[in-house]
């Protein structure tokens, strides 16, 4: 299954900025421990430069959502046991790291297939103008909001996305890393 790099360059600084300051980390203590200028970080973080290469996979490898402790697999077991459509992806990588049946139901392969890959390759046009939106919305503070949108249907071998009115949520897991809770809105 060939797998799309869904961490944007638009999203990687903002989010490496989000976590250094909730993590009360200095760009200083990064930039020593990534190897790299404090100056380098303070670009990346400003838009002003981005990582590639090796910084970039350190930096992917920094951000990535893990899920470990009992509290995050709590959160994970509640989207699996979900009545509703919902699914959590890592909010940087948009990594699947749980769904409902509810969401499954349009989906033509299992679950397993699709664990731990990006579905970054699976989103729509809307989804994908959505994402290059979110600094707009604020969704790279600290306390950023929800973000509500509409995305039309998607047809791929693999699944199926319904049009529908879905909320994104920010939840930070318990090592400071985020994931995405992405569940269907009702209609208004």
């Amino acid at each position: 299954m060939p797998t799309e790099t869904a961490v944007l360059e638009t999203s990687l600084g903002p989010s490496l900025r989000r976590w250094r300051v909730l993590n009360r980390i200095k760009q200083e203590t990064l930039a020593r421990d990534l190897d790299v200028s404090q100056s380098r970080i303070s670009r990346w973080e400003s838009g002003d430069a981005q990582p590639n290469g090796a910084d970039r996979l350190k930096i992917t490898q920094l951000l990535r959502a893990r899920p470990e402790t009992a509290a995050d697999r709590a959160l994970l077991d509640l989207v699996t046991q979900a009545a509703m459509p919902v699914h959590l992806v890592c909010d940087l990588t948009h990594r699947l790291l749980a769904a409902s049946p509810a969401r499954t139901v349009n989906w033509r392969i299992p679950t397993s297939e699709l664990l731990d890959r990006p579905l970054w390759r699976f989103a729509s046009e809307s989804i994908r103008s959505v994402e290059h939106q979110l600094p707009e919305h604020g969704w790279f503070e600290p306390l950023g909001p929800d973000v509500v949108y509409e995305t039309e249907r998607a047809e791929f071998a693999e699944l199926t996305i319904p049009q529908s009115r879905i909320r994104i949520s920010r939840l930070p897991l318990s090592d400071g890393r985020f994931a995405r809770l992405v569940r269907d809105e009702p209609a208004a």
